[in-house]
Protein backbone atom coordinates (compact mmCIF):
# COMPACT_ATOMS: atom_id res chain seq x y z
CA UNK A 1 0.00 0.00 0.00
CA UNK A 2 0.82 3.59 -0.63
CA UNK A 3 0.46 6.65 1.58
CA UNK A 4 0.64 9.92 0.26
CA UNK A 5 1.46 13.15 2.46
CA UNK A 6 0.90 16.60 1.14
CA UNK A 7 1.94 19.89 2.46
CA UNK A 8 2.73 23.45 1.34
CA UNK A 9 -0.65 24.71 1.11
CA UNK A 10 -1.66 28.19 2.42
CA UNK A 11 -3.19 31.54 1.91
CA UNK A 12 -1.45 33.59 -1.13
CA UNK A 13 -2.34 37.19 -2.67
CA UNK A 14 -2.97 37.20 -6.31
CA UNK A 15 0.30 37.10 -8.07
CA UNK A 16 1.71 35.15 -5.12
CA UNK A 17 3.97 31.90 -5.02
CA UNK A 18 3.22 28.32 -3.40
CA UNK A 19 5.26 25.10 -3.53
CA UNK A 20 3.63 22.10 -3.08
CA UNK A 21 5.22 18.70 -1.85
CA UNK A 22 3.87 15.22 -1.60
CA UNK A 23 6.15 12.45 -0.35
CA UNK A 24 4.85 8.72 -0.81
CA UNK A 25 5.79 5.79 1.26
CA UNK A 26 4.80 2.32 2.38
CA UNK A 27 5.35 -0.73 0.42
CA UNK A 28 5.64 -0.97 -3.14
CA UNK A 29 8.02 -2.14 -6.08
CA UNK A 30 7.75 0.99 -7.77
CA UNK A 31 6.52 4.40 -8.15
CA UNK A 32 4.83 4.99 -11.52
CA UNK A 33 3.75 8.54 -12.54
CA UNK A 34 2.92 11.08 -10.42
CA UNK A 35 0.53 14.38 -9.99
CA UNK A 36 -1.36 16.74 -8.71
CA UNK A 37 -5.40 17.53 -9.15
CA UNK A 38 -7.13 20.26 -7.82
CA UNK A 39 -11.02 20.73 -6.75
CA UNK A 40 -12.86 23.91 -6.67
CA UNK A 41 -16.57 24.14 -4.80
CA UNK A 42 -18.71 23.05 -7.52
CA UNK A 43 -16.84 21.93 -9.78
CA UNK A 44 -15.19 18.80 -10.42
CA UNK A 45 -11.60 17.49 -9.66
CA UNK A 46 -9.60 17.92 -12.59
CA UNK A 47 -5.96 17.41 -13.62
CA UNK A 48 -2.81 19.96 -13.12
CA UNK A 49 -0.18 18.88 -13.51
CA UNK A 50 1.26 15.22 -13.63
CA UNK A 51 5.02 13.84 -14.53
CA UNK A 52 6.08 10.11 -15.43
CA UNK A 53 9.00 8.17 -13.77
CA UNK A 54 11.42 9.13 -16.43
CA UNK A 55 10.33 12.80 -16.32
CA UNK A 56 7.93 13.86 -18.88
CA UNK A 57 5.31 16.07 -17.96
CA UNK A 58 2.12 17.00 -18.46
CA UNK A 59 0.15 20.57 -17.87
CA UNK A 60 -3.74 22.04 -17.98
CA UNK A 61 -3.82 24.81 -20.48
CA UNK A 62 -4.85 26.83 -17.63
CA UNK A 63 -1.08 26.61 -15.51
CA UNK A 64 0.87 26.32 -18.46
CA UNK A 65 4.08 28.76 -17.69
CA UNK A 66 2.97 29.48 -14.42
CA UNK A 67 3.07 26.15 -12.38
CA UNK A 68 6.36 23.79 -12.70
CA UNK A 69 5.86 19.90 -11.48
CA UNK A 70 8.93 18.26 -10.41
CA UNK A 71 9.72 14.94 -8.48
CA UNK A 72 12.40 13.18 -6.99
CA UNK A 73 12.51 9.64 -7.67
CA UNK A 74 14.92 8.52 -5.01
CA UNK A 75 12.41 9.88 -2.16
CA UNK A 76 9.45 9.25 -4.01
CA UNK A 77 8.39 12.78 -3.95
CA UNK A 78 6.28 15.40 -6.11
CA UNK A 79 6.72 19.24 -6.03
CA UNK A 80 4.50 21.62 -7.52
CA UNK A 81 6.10 25.38 -7.93
CA UNK A 82 3.32 27.46 -8.48
CA UNK A 83 3.92 30.92 -9.43
CA UNK A 84 1.62 34.06 -10.54
CA UNK A 85 -1.00 32.56 -8.67
CA UNK A 86 -4.91 34.06 -9.62
CA UNK A 87 -7.91 33.87 -7.69
CA UNK A 88 -9.02 31.14 -9.80
CA UNK A 89 -6.17 29.13 -8.70
CA UNK A 90 -8.35 28.48 -5.28
CA UNK A 91 -9.67 25.18 -4.49
CA UNK A 92 -8.20 21.89 -2.42
CA UNK A 93 -4.70 20.47 -4.83
CA UNK A 94 -4.47 16.41 -4.15
CA UNK A 95 -2.04 14.71 -5.10
CA UNK A 96 -2.15 11.05 -6.88
CA UNK A 97 0.43 8.54 -7.44
CA UNK A 98 0.06 5.11 -9.33
CA UNK A 99 2.11 2.73 -7.88
CA UNK A 100 2.93 -1.11 -9.10
CA UNK A 101 3.30 -3.28 -5.77
CA UNK A 102 4.80 -6.33 -6.81
CA UNK A 103 8.07 -6.96 -9.27
CA UNK A 104 6.04 -9.66 -10.34
CA UNK A 105 3.24 -8.04 -11.64
CA UNK A 106 2.47 -5.00 -14.11
CA UNK A 107 -0.76 -4.18 -12.75
CA UNK A 108 -0.54 -0.30 -11.12
CA UNK A 109 -2.69 1.29 -8.11
CA UNK A 110 -3.67 4.54 -8.13
CA UNK A 111 -3.46 6.32 -4.82
CA UNK A 112 -4.82 9.62 -3.23
CA UNK A 113 -3.70 12.06 -0.92
CA UNK A 114 -6.33 13.95 2.05
CA UNK A 115 -5.66 17.24 -0.49
CA UNK A 116 -4.27 20.68 1.06
CA UNK A 117 -5.78 23.94 0.37
CA UNK A 118 -4.84 26.45 -1.82
CA UNK A 119 -6.48 30.04 -1.21
CA UNK A 120 -5.27 32.86 -3.60
CA UNK A 121 -6.70 36.23 -2.14
CA UNK A 122 -6.30 39.67 -1.42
Amino acid sequence: QVQLVESGGGLVQPGGSLRLSCAASGSFFSINAMGWYRQAPGKERELVADIRSGGSTNYADSVKDRFTISRDNARNTVHLQMNSLKPDDTAVYYCRTEARLYSYSSIRYSYWGLGTQVTVSS
